[in-house]
C-alpha cells in the first residue's frame, strides 16, 4: 500500500504546486505585462480615486444622469459576486410586473416624453452587470438629462456620439454606451 501512496502524494502535491501556483502566477504575469488596464480591472480614476469600473454597471439614480439598464443582481444593483441573469421567462409574471415599474418610473421621470422605451431600459442583461446601454437608449434620456443639467440637446448629443463605441473589431454586437463614462464625462462638464 505504501508503495501505491507515495506516488500519489508526490503527483498531488506537484499538480497543486504546478496548477495552483504556478500557472496563475505565469498567467497573471503575463496580463499584467500585456494588459494592464483589463488584468487591473479596467478601473477609471477621477482626481486619483478610483470611481468605478468600466466594465461593470454603476446605480446611476439621479435626475441628471443617464441610466443604465436594470441590474438583476442582489441583494444590491450590480453586484459583481451576484452575476447572473434573473432566470424569469417573458411570461413569468414577476418579470411582466419588474417591467411595468420599471416603464412608470420612466414616464414618471420625464412625462413629456412620448417615445418608445428603448427594451434595454427596462430589462436586465443575462449576467445583470451591463455597464452598456444602446444609442437608442441613450437618446430615450437626452431630453431629461439636458433639462436637469441645463445644456442644449445638440451639445448633450454630440457627447452622446463622443461616447458610443462602435461594434467589436467592426462585427460584433451593436453600436453602445458605456454609462459611467458618459456620466463622468458630463459631471466634468460643470
Amino acid at each position: 500500500m505504501k508503495h501505491l501512496l507515495r506516488p500519489a502524494i508526490s503527483l498531488f502535491l506537484l499538480l497543486s504546486l504546478v496548477t495552483g501556483i504556478a500557472y496563475p502566477l505565469a498567467v497573471t504575469g503575463v496580463a499584467q505585462t500585456l494588459w494592464p488596464d483589463a488584468a487591473g480591472g479596467s478601473v477609471l480614476v477621477r482626481s486619483g480615486v478610483p470611481v468605478g469600473s468600466r466594465l461593470i454597471g454603476q446605480n446611476f439614480a439621479e435626475a441628471k444622469h443617464f441610466w443604465g439598464r436594470p441590474s438583476a443582481t442582489s441583494p444590491q444593483p450590480y453586484n459583481g459576486t451576484a452575476s447572473g441573469g434573473s432566470n424569469l421567462g417573458p411570461l413569468n409574471p414577476a418579470l411582466v410586473d419588474a417591467v411595468r415599474s420599471r416603464i412608470a418610473a420612466l414616464r414618471a421621470s420625464d412625462p413629456d416624453n412620448h417615445q418608445t422605451i428603448p427594451a434595454d431600459l427596462v430589462t436586465a442583461s443575462a449576467s445583470g452587470l451591463d455597464p452598456h446601454i444602446s444609442p437608442a437608449a441613450a437618446r430615450y434620456q437626452l431630453e431629461r438629462v439636458a433639462r436637469e443639467r441645463d445644456l442644449p440637446l445638440e451639445r448633450l448629443d454630440a457627447i452622446i456620439d463622443a461616447y458610443t463605441e462602435n461594434r467589436q473589431w467592426g462585427i460584433f454586437g451593436e453600436p453602445r454606451v458605456n454609462v459611467l463614462k458618459l456620466n463622468l464625462a458630463l459631471d466634468g462638464e460643470r
